[in-house]
């Protein structure tokens, strides 16, 4: 099932994507649902970011082609890094640039949706707390990532988490594939069968490091290829079997 979560009057609601229409859902995916008779065309709808994450988890340096890229070496368990909800926006939404003159990159990233409370999971039942999957672009400030040696304020503006807006649930994530372009230009085409650790390696590590909310997202990492975007640029991350994601690049000034 492929789920969509959007703006109806001044309420939010859920609903399920069937071709190109959508059929609204009482409920939602988390707390259960019902369908109803109510069907809209998708393209009427601003659709939103399929989750609201009390925290995102981002994953660094998990494609070893990446690592390589940025002269890095390939980590020997999952770099974590946060970036707060207020950085969550999407499809559609405009990624604003802080500090336009930094080289600030796209990240095209499988993103996996929490369903369930969760800590300390195990081979057995991780599977049993993943919501869904969905796809986020991983904006990253590359100045700021060098000047602190951490990812916190580099990847943690407002605006620098596009997510969904699709949520797929039943999928295998063990080898989709992931592409970005801008501007049209192809620049990241990869699969997650390269991958350095799993997705059930990085549930279960981050796992035993805090506990799990539902809506809570884990972004799991960017293969190689990543490039520079500024203002005017149209960034499009598209992953396999869950669908696209396109925002525009403005400047929002200068402030560090």
């Amino acid at each position: 099932m492929k789920y969509v979560r959007f703006h109806e009057g001044e309420g939010v609601r859920w609903g399920v994507l069937k071709g190109m229409s959508v059929r609204v859902v009482d409920g939602d995916s988390i707390s259960g649902y019902s369908e109803t008779r109510h069907v809209v065309k998708a393209k009427d709808l601003k659709l939103l970011p399929p989750a609201t994450p009390g925290k995102t988890i981002g994953i660094g340096l998990n494609y070893a082609a990446h690592a390589a890229e940025g002269g890095k070496r390939v980590p020997t368990e999952p770099l974590m890094f946060m970036k707060p909800p207020s950085a969550v926006i999407g499809a559609g939404d405009t990624v604003t640039l802080p500090n336009p003159q930094h080289r600030t990159d796209h990240e095209a990233e499988l993103a996996v949706v929490i369903g369930r409370r969760c800590r300390d999971l195990t081979a057995d039942n991780w599977r049993n707390v993943v919501l869904g999957y969905t796809y986020a672009n991983d904006v990253s400030d590359r100045v700021l990532q060098r000047r602190d040696d951490q990812y916190t304020r580099g990847n943690g503006f407002d605006t620098f988490c596009p997510l969904g807006p699709g949520l797929v649930d039943a999928i295998d994530p063990s080898d989709i594939a992931i592409r970005c372009s801008v501007n049209g230009v192809l620049r990241q085409d990869s699969r997650t069968k390269d991958m350095i650790f799993s997705v059930e390696s990085l549930l279960r590590f981050v796992s035993r490091v805090m506990t799990l909310e539902p809506w809570d997202v884990i972004l799991t990492g960017t293969p190689e290829g990543v490039g520079p975007i500024a203002p005017g640029d149209e960034v499009r991350v598209e992953v396999e079997r869950i669908g696209t994601l396109t925002n525009r690049v403005a400047a929002r000034g200068s402030r560090l």
